[in-house]
This record gives C-alpha cells, structure tokens and sequence, in this order.
C-alpha cells in the first residue's frame, strides 16, 4: 500500500498544477487576502474620514449660519456651480461629492418654531457611506446650536426639551465583546475559504488517480499487481486526503503567521480579534479540517472511479462543488446559529464551529460532537469508497 501511495504522490509533486494549487496558493492566498483585507480596511476608513470633500451650496443666502458651519469645516471644499441643473453632472464627473439645496424662508421658518429641511443630492451607489455621514455630522453641531437657542427663548430646561423631542429613550447594552461582533464577520467567510482550497487542491490529483489512469491504460496493469483491492483504494484515498489537508493546513499556518506578526498593526475591532486568536484557535481551525478532508478525498476517488476519462470526470466533479457549496454558504445565512441539531449536519457543523472558534465562543462539547460525527461520516464513505473500487462494472465501464 505505502509503495503505491509514495508512487502516486511523486508523481503528483511532479506535477506543477498541483504544486500551485497545493502549496503556492495557499500560502499567497490567505496573507494576502487577510494582510491585505486588514490593511486596506483600515486604509480606506481613514481616508474616507480625512479625505476633503468638495461641496456645492445652492441658497446660501437664505442661511448664512448653516454656510458658514459648513465653510469652517476643514475637511470640506466649496466649489461653485452656476446652475442647480448641473449637480448630479458635475457629482458624476466626480468634481463635487455633494449639494446642498437651502429652500428660500430657511430663517423665518426657524424662527416660527417650525422644521425646515435640507435637499441633499450625492451619490449613494457606495458601499460604505462617508459623505452622508460627514454631512449629518455637520447637521447635528448645527441642530445642536439651535436646540441651546430654543433652549433659552422657551424657557425650557434641558430635561423637559429631552421628553419634547424623545420620551422614551432606549438604552443598548450589547453582551458581545470586540472579538464576537468582529468574529461573527469575518468567521463567516472564513470556513468557505479553507473548505473550498481543500476541495479543489484534491480535485485535479482524484480525477488524475481514477479517470486518468482509465485513459492511460495503466489501471489494469496496477490491478494485477499482488496488492488487495482495499490496500489499493487506502493508497489513493491517502494521496487525496494528504494533498487537501496539506493545502488546508498550509492555509492555516499561514494564517496563524499573519495574525502573529501583522495583527498589532490592524486598528480597532479587526486588530483586537487578530491578537485574541491564538495558537489554540488556530490548532481547533486545523483538528476541524482533518475529517473533511477525508469526506472530501473519499467522494472525490468514487467520482473519478465511476468515470469513463478524464472530460466526464471532470464533468461529473463541478457540479459536486456547487452541491458542496449549499451546506457551507448556509452557515452565512442569518439565524443559522450552531446548536446540537445544526452540530449534526455535514459541511455546515464544520462552518459553524469554525465561526464560533473565531468568536471566541466555542462550546466544547459540541466541538468534540462534530469531530466525532464529521469522522464517522468520513469512515462511512470511506468503505462505500472501497466497495466502489471492487465492482467489476464500475471499474470497466467502457
């Protein structure tokens, strides 16, 4: 058995499809997508906040105390535009990021006790909304102003202006630390990183060893050997499953290396996560991919058994990974929380646990539950696996 497996494997390390797929990727991939999600997360929010803004006013006139609110802020630029009718040309060609639109008897209206509003014209097509948030910003020191004013022309104390404009007030008091909140953004995309490279870096070596050797002609000649059949199928479910959790694991450490040496330099709530996880997380990140990647090289070999060459096989394996996606993209879906029946489902126990593993907020007994019910299902198609490989109809099917 062990002289097939470290024939196939040399033949694999031979191989620089799988040397890209099971080594380099993995050790680019996930510095890269977490140093650089880190970076330029913290990056753009402070350009974001800094960045000046340019801005157009149209009706300066009719509040002069707003306009000159807005001229003090240093982070803001006036530009003048001749007509309202050019504002969203000219946010379009990106030579201001908004307007303001001052309706005519802004004043006579605050002074008559009665609300006035403000046109803004921006663009809202953005993922994170900086420009509305300086503007209400500005807004909120101005309103505040005229709050003190009303304050002493009605004679109203602070307390009784409070009731006024909210009487009840709700308090938030959140029970999820830093690590959790940021944890439960980041665990969620995580498990389909790890899942999917341990899928696909034994995807190109499983149709090699079954369909690959069909087309070869080299599968006879290998079944004449004085090997059993069950020593057979363990070699090559051995290659698959070491090549998958290689690359996973690879993954992982280079992973844990990031957090390691680059986590301080993260600001707030994705620094603070990047150095609670530790080398133990990190270790329960790495237990946890040890039996998918049985799952995965076991269904993998029968796939490239059943097929006939190299196309079908390759045929037959792409819509597995879009059935394999369901039970881990479901582990994203809001309301989905792991509990004792979800630690019984296959793929979305594993996404689940390594959520929580991030969050800080693992139950142990549930992590020892799916380690438990994730082997046994990767013994189970394991010895489907080698009943597969001894029916003479799956193994000639041409």
């Amino acid at each position: 058995m062990w002289i097939v497996y470290m024939k196939e494997m040399l033949e694999l390390l031979r191989d620089r499809k799988t040397f890209i797929f099971t080594l380099l990727l993995p050790v680019v991939a996930m510095p890269a997508i977490f140093g650089g999600f880190g970076y330029l997360t913290s990056t753009m929010f402070k350009k974001g906040e800094q960045a000046q803004l340019p801005y157009a006013l149209f009706g300066q006139a009719h509040a002069p105390a707003l306009a000159e609110r807005f001229a003090r802020e240093k982070s803001l630029r006036q530009v003048s535009l001749a007509r309202q009718d050019d504002i969203k040309a000219a946010i379009d060609d990106e030579r201001i990021k908004f307007a303001l639109v001052i309706p005519a008897g802004f004043e006579d209206d605050l002074h008559s006790h009665r609300q006035v509003g403000v046109v803004l014209h921006y663009n809202s097509a953005v993922a994170v909304d900086v420009t509305r948030k300086r503007v209400d910003a500005v807004l909120e020191e101005h309103n505040a102003a005229l709050r003190e004013q009303a304050l002493q022309t009605m004679r109203m104390s602070k307390a009784e202006l409070r009731y006024v404009l909210n009487p009840v007030r709700l308090e938030e008091i959140s029970t999820a630390g830093t690590r959790e909140r940021m944890g439960s953004a980041i665990g969620g995309f995580l498990p389909y990183i790890l899942l999917m490279v341990c899928l696909m870096a034994a995807m190109y070596p499983a149709i090699d060893l079954g369909a690959g050797e069909k087309e070869r002609g080299t599968l006879e000649t290998l079944l004449l050997a004085p090997i059993p059949r069950t020593q057979l199928v363990l070699a090559k479910f051995l290659v698959l499953f070491s090549v998958g959790l290689c690359s996973a694991l690879v993954m992982v450490a280079s992973l844990g290396l990031v957090l390691q040496l680059f986590g301080s330099r993260f600001e707030g709530g994705l620094g603070l996560m990047a150095r609670a996880v530790g080398l133990g997380e990190i270790a329960m990140l790495a237990l946890m991919l040890v039996p998918t990647a049985a799952i995965f090289a076991a269904i993998l070999l029968a796939i490239s058994i059943w097929a006939k060459s190299y196309k079908e096989a390759s045929g037959l394996i792409s819509p597995l990974m879009m059935l394999l996606i369901v039970p881990i993209v479901v582990a994203m879906l809001p309301g989905v929380e792991l509990n004792w029946f979800w630690s019984m489902v296959p793929l979305t126990n594993v996404s689940l646990a390594m959520k929580e593993i991030i969050k800080g907020t693992m139950d142990y007994r549930m992590f020892a539950t799916i380690l438990l019910s994730t082997t046994v299902i990767a013994g189970a198609l394991l010895a489907w696996c080698r009943w597969w490989f001894t029916r003479e109809e799956v193994l000639f099917r041409n």
